[in-house]
């Protein structure tokens, strides 16, 4: 097993109803339809999800592991992570983690997004994608083997022990303000509990419309130093529905260098980075999540910068 620095925090974990009500009001003001309630989980192994565990409930737990320090202005390509370890680091060595990094590159070949969805433990079961840049120039989405359980870089994770229980469901459609459905989530957490950092993971499916997602290219030769570097290295698509996300999120950082948000998520063949969607008139979202009870800061960069974190 890697050996790593971790730190770890507990978070305000508000009820549930409380947290779907300030989460409802915020999306009813940027939906035209929108509502937070609180339900049982669905069994998100089974379509339209097909994730590696059925539930979001048991020791919910986020983790920042490494970060974008690690890939600019140069890539650290030292910097490899395995699940199992992770989960380990969380305290919970029988987790299912889901959640928004970096591909294995040694197994890939290339630099990648990865939708990261694997059940650890004696029996583990990975689900994993990756959506790479391939050589003309498109985006090729690619399952990784049941044992290829690495990432790279960086991970934003969610993790929990994948039991049923009560979980948040969020339903939005027709956006009529300028801010994605997870942005616009985040924001009203912070508003509401101000520096009682709230943090949340899950799930959302895209189920009508297009997003803008990014799917990063193979590593940069030069040194990427700034946003506008970035925004030109990456490569930007409109993705349509319907796509499967894997998300994130705290309301604020308690000093620990997060990355606030991340969601990657898939469709049958296309993946990457979750930036907005570009159908407002038809966009419709529906997505489950957990309140996480303490956040875990893993391999911390020690020299930091706040590029390339949208």
């Amino acid at each position: 097993m890697s050996s790593f620095p971790v730190a770890h925090k507990p978070l305000h974990t508000p009820p549930l109803q409380e947290v779907a009500e300030v989460l409802q009001t915020a999306l009813k003001a940027k939906f035209a339809n929108a509502e937070v309630t609180v339900v049982d989980c669905p069994d998100l192994t089974k379509p339209p999800y097909g994730l590696e565990a059925a539930g979001l409930c048991g020791s919910p737990r986020l983790a920042d592991v490494g970060g974008v320090p690690y890939l600019m202005p140069m890539v650290q390509k030292d910097k490899l992570y395995d699940v199992k370890d992770l989960a380990v680091a969380v305290g919970l060595p029988s987790a299912f983690v889901v959640g928004a990094g970096a591909g294995p590159h040694p197994y890939v070949g290339v630099n990648s997004e990865m939708m990261a969805n694997i059940k650890t433990g004696d029996s583990t079961t990975n689900g994993s994608r990756v959506a790479k840049i391939n050589a003309a120039g498109s985006y090729e989405l690619q399952k990784l083997p049941q044992s290829e359980t690495r990432c790279a870089l960086m991970l934003n994770m969610f993790a929990s022990e994948g039991r049923p229980g009560k979980v948040l469901r969020v339903s939005a459609k027709k956006r009529t303000g300028d801010t994605n459905l997870v942005t616009c989530m985040r924001e009203a957490l912070k508003a509401h509990y101000g520096e009682k950092p709230v943090g949340l993971g899950g799930t959302f499916r895209l189920v009508e419309g297009k997003a803008k997602c990014h799917v990063m290219p193979e590593f940069s030769s030069v040194p990427l130093t700034c946003d506008a570097e970035v925004n030109e290295w990456l490569r930007f698509f409109d993705m349509p529905a319907p796509m499967v996300f894997l998300s994130t999120l705290i309301s604020s950082d308690p000093d620990l260098d997060l990355r606030v948000e991340h969601s990657h998520g898939y469709g049958s063949d296309c993946g990457g980075h979750y930036h907005y969607d570009t159908t407002p008139e038809t966009v419709e979202y529906e997505g489950y999540y957990n309140i996480a009870e303490f956040i875990y800061r893993i391999d911390r960069p020690k020299e930091t910068h706040s590029v390339g974190r949208n």
